[in-house]
């Protein structure tokens, strides 16, 4: 499942077969569920491992609706944008669930090139997203590995302060701030400064 780009959610297994072949036919790759209930067991399967998806949902289905099934998505911490596929007397639902973090929703009958680009946008929010997440991490990673001195030079020098400041606010010799400073860039990925505080700056407040 965490191969797929397009998770397809519809218990009509002719709108379910149709869209499949629409996303097959350009490129993506897609999976079907005939329901909520099975996309659901799948993505619990994944147990986090999400990877990157775009899910095309109906508003109504049985058992589960698909607000239902997106509420019960969005408590498994599942970041995929859903998209939900909506008839006119559903389009209240619609909006509701977008207020809720839903990605947006198309009303049918829709085109299918208007289908195929809003999967297309949702997929690369998502990929956007997800590659912010993991620069985010890193940088936490990278804070955490950082020395109790090394952090109080870190400190001085987002706030702009040269080495000859720092060794004297710190008590130590120019000669060591130009060590760990050397370590900090290294260890934050950084080259300059301003590139370290433009990161930092990401990840306020510090933890």
């Amino acid at each position: 499942m965490n191969q797929a780009r397009v998770h397809i959610v519809d218990d009509d297994p002719d709108i379910r077969d149709g869209l499949a072949w629409l996303f097959d036919s350009r490129g993506f790759q897609s999976a079907s569920w005939n329901g909520g209930q099975d996309f659901l067991a799948a993505a619990r399967a994944l147990q986090g491992d999400w990877g990157e998806a775009v899910v095309l949902m109906d508003m109504r289905m049985a058992p589960l609706s698909g607000t239902v099934t997106f509420q019960l998505l969005k408590a498994l911490g599942c970041p995929w944008p859903v998209l939900f596929l909506t008839g006119h007397g559903d389009v209240g639902s619609a909006v509701a669930a977008v207020k809720q973090g839903a990605w947006d929703f198309l009303e049918k009958p829709f085109q299918d090139n208007e289908l195929v680009d809003r999967v297309q946008q949702a997929l690369a929010a998502a990929t956007a997203a997800q590659h912010d997440d993991e620069e985010t991490r890193r940088l936490r990673q990278s804070l955490a590995s950082l020395s109790p001195r090394e952090r109080e030079v870190l400190d001085e020098l987002i706030r702009g302060h040269y080495n000859k400041n720092i060794a004297d606010h710190l008590g130590i010799t120019a000669r060591t701030v130009e060590f760990h400073r050397a370590n900090i860039f290294e260890k934050m990925g950084v080259d300059s400064a301003v590139e370290l505080a433009h990161k930092i700056g990401r990840l306020q407040p510090l933890g």
